[in-house]
């Protein structure tokens, strides 16, 4: 294990190691503007949302580890303490990357990176267009987190309005995380494509997992099923019945065969098979015939 304090390394190298271990993060493509009404277009991977009453937004642009300088951003956020937070797809992404070219103060960066201005209805900055969804903001507080090169500045902005394209709305009025291609900042020139990498976990607050504790030893201690497979296996609320693993052994050859085989491996190699596929009831079905297999294999032999 490599193990590392912030004081022994340049924070330039911490700041790369940050940057690839705490990823994929969202972008917070934020539009300000200056005391003179000028726009900024800036990207920001240190982003999230904190709140939903109120709505709640926080994005820090850090003071640049090179020289200590700020962006033009945060000195917007603070004069006029308004921004708008525009989120990043796959369609804009190029073009988001572009508008973090650091041009000089005054630059347009909407028109360097060839997107639309669209006016706000609360807040003076523009709002991207091209963006699937836009959120109007006011800056409630910007707290500074050091005053060396790579220190945060967070802008905590609480949502004044937000504006979704019907493109990316589903039948129940919710976002589509498929419509919308999110796309995500990694370490180094890396980015992620959200949707290419989606998958579902059932959330344990709307079921009572019987806990991985509840799971039989000898499953386990299994040389085959992760981690993650014995999670799987303890969020369900109830176990199969007596009767279901009987059904479920009955109606498979394959099944037979492979309890009859005594290969533990294989036997869970294939329950393996089944929660990689969601039917983790199935892989209980399977695990648990094999159990009382063993138990009534161990009974005989006594």
């Amino acid at each position: 294990m490599y193990s590392i304090e912030p004081k022994d390394v340049p924070t330039a190298k911490f700041h790369g190691l940050l940057l690839g271990a705490v990823a994929p993060r969202p972008i917070a493509f934020a539009s300000t503007v200056d005391a003179e009404g000028n726009p900024n277009l800036s990207p920001f991977s240190f982003f999230n949302v904190f709140g939903s009453n109120p709505p709640v937004l926080i994005f820090s642009p850090s003071r640049r580890v090179r020289d200590n300088t700020t962006k033009h951003t945060l000195k917007n956020a603070r004069a006029t303490e308004e921004v708008v937070i525009n989120v990043v797809n796959y369609d804009i992404v190029q073009q988001a990357s572009l508008s973090s070219t650091e041009y000089p103060e005054g630059v347009n960066e909407f028109v360097k990176a060839g997107l639309t201005m669209l006016p706000s209805d609360m807040v003076k900055p523009f709002r991207v267009a091209e963006s699937p969804v836009q959120f109007e903001c006011r800056v409630k507080e910007v707290v500074e987190l050091g005053k060396e090169g790579g220190a945060g500045n967070l802008i905590i902005c609480e949502v004044l309005k937000m504006h979704v394209h019907e493109a990316v709305m589903d039948e129940d009025g919710q976002i589509d995380q498929y419509k919308i291609d999110l796309v995500a900042r990694a370490g180094g020139n890396y980015y992620s494509r959200a949707r290419d990498g989606f998958f579902e976990i059932p959330k344990p607050l709307a079921t009572l997992g019987i806990g991985i504790d509840q799971v039989p030893e000898m499953i386990r201690k299994s040389r085959v099923l992760t981690g993650n497979d014995l999670g799987m296996l303890g969020n369900v609320e109830q176990l199969p019945s007596t009767e279901e693993i009987e059904d479920f052994v009955k109606g498979s050859v394959e099944i037979k065969g492979l309890l009859s085989s005594d290969d533990e491996d294989k036997i869970h190699k294939k329950a393996q098979e089944y929660l990689r596929e969601n039917d983790v009831q199935s892989a209980w079905k399977l695990l648990l015939a094999e159990r009382r297999e063993n138990i009534e294999h161990h009974v005989h032999e006594k």
